[in-house]
């Protein structure tokens, strides 16, 4: 947690949080394993929309480093990890610069995937629409006149980016159709990454309330913050449960593998009495996400 920025070098990769992408890619490779027990996975696809989802997440980290900075959440009280533009070493205006470049990198990206994926306009056109608004959502989480981060929004919009669009957009870019059951994978993935926004919000649940932004936790406090988090935990593994027990694929539940380690996550956050002790398990809950996913993956294609 005591980070000293010195360099611009070792600003920037802070401020791109690489600890964060393994959860953007848990949804991407998701909807990939259920394409490929299909029989239609496109490993262009997959590849491009990796790449899309790593640009997207980067420019959702560097844009919630400047928004927070410009509206006091990052202030000398914060007790997370100190960000790029809070520490000086990256100006506001050198960070909108790579904000935008990000954009730019993401939209171009995006644009090739569709064109890959798609002969149809009007698919094109609505998943380009989808690509638009995650951009959109990316930078204006905590920047912006308006940040919807700051009105306790950001758990909805980590379930419908991460999960709900994340899993079923792949899927559909894969195989061209939709099955309403996978619905249930898609809603663990996005139970999983609201646990990972969750213990962020939790750590930083003193300086976010005198900053003014109304998180969950800072509407309901850390008792029932730390209750939601186990919800959402065991809210993730039961959806897949119930996924894998409908169509009786038993191989699937090869996920259960990972469930002690997210069970620890779990309880580590609740045992937690400082920020310090608490961030940690923002990086082990992002990394069990994707563990859990190939763990399933593994048993659902190959037992």
């Amino acid at each position: 947690m005591e980070i000293t920025l010195t360099s611009k070098k070792q600003a920037w990769l802070h401020a791109f949080r690489l600890r964060t992408l393994p959860l953007a890619l848990s949804s991407i490779f998701m909807g990939s394993i259920l394409a490929a027990r299909e029989g239609v996975l496109r490993w262009d696809v997959l590849v491009l929309a990796s790449l899309t989802t790593v640009l997207l997440q980067v420019l959702s980290n560097l844009a919630n480093d400047y928004g927070d900075s410009v509206h006091g959440a990052d202030n000398a009280d914060r007790k997370g990890p100190i960000r790029a533009v809070q520490s000086g070493v990256i100006s506001p205006s050198e960070m909108k610069r790579a904000m935008i470049i990000c954009g730019f990198l993401s939209l171009i990206c995006g644009l090739w995937l569709l064109y890959a994926a798609f002969d149809d306009l009007l698919a094109f056109l609505g998943f380009l629409a989808l690509g638009l608004l995650a951009i959109f959502a990316a930078i204006n989480y905590t920047s912006g006149k308006n940040p919807y981060g700051y009105m306790g929004l950001g758990d909805l919009s980590v379930f419908l980016f991460f999960g709900l669009s994340g899993v079923l957009g792949t899927y559909f870019l894969h195989s061209g159709e939709f099955d309403l059951w996978v619905l249930l994978p898609a809603c663990a993935l996005g139970f999983f990454s609201m646990s990972v926004l969750n213990i962020n919000n939790i750590r930083d649940i003193e300086s976010d309330r005198v900053a003014g932004k109304k998180s969950i936790p800072v509407r309901i406090g850390r008792t029932a913050a730390v209750h939601y988090n186990w919800a959402l935990i065991l809210g993730g593994n039961l959806s897949m449960a119930l996924f894998l027990g409908y169509g009786n694929t038993l191989g699937g539940f090869s996920f259960l593998l990972v469930l002690p380690l997210m069970l620890s996550v779990g309880r580590g956050v609740q045992l937690a009495n400082s920020a310090a002790k608490t961030d940690p398990y923002l990086k082990k809950m992002a990394l069990s996400t994707l563990l859990w996913v190939v763990a399933f993956g593994i048993g659902y294609l190959f037992f």
